[in-house]
């Protein structure tokens, strides 16, 4: 009998820390930069600052994204990255999503 948690099928390669919605949405902004503001990342992906903050702090407890924290001028700032681990993860997550969908690429 097959282990039904880990079958063939392209969705066992999911990652479930990156597949939420407002999660991938902020994993998708971040791999188009070296790193991104707070503030653009929350414009981008349409979330409010709470929100944002929350879906952050997980993605960081998995090692997927750094997040710095510094000033322009007097204003403090934070930045947000992914991490090496976090471009892997977010290259296999979309694999799996293109084998899903059937594209196989």
């Amino acid at each position: 009998m097959t282990d039904p948690h880990h079958g063939a099928h392209p969705r066992h390669a999911l990652d479930d820390v990156i597949h939420a919605p407002v999660r991938f949405s902020i994993v998708a902004t971040l791999a188009a930069a070296e790193k991104a503001e707070f503030a653009f990342v929350r414009d981008t992906v349409e979330v409010s600052d709470s929100v944002l903050s929350r879906q952050v702090t997980t993605l960081e407890k998995a090692g997927y994204v750094a997040v710095n924290k510094g000033y322009v001028g007097k204003r403090p700032r934070t930045w947000l990255a992914l991490t090496p681990a976090g471009r892997t993860a977010f290259a296999a997550h979309c694999q799996a999503l293109r084998a899903i969908a059937g594209d196989g690429s």
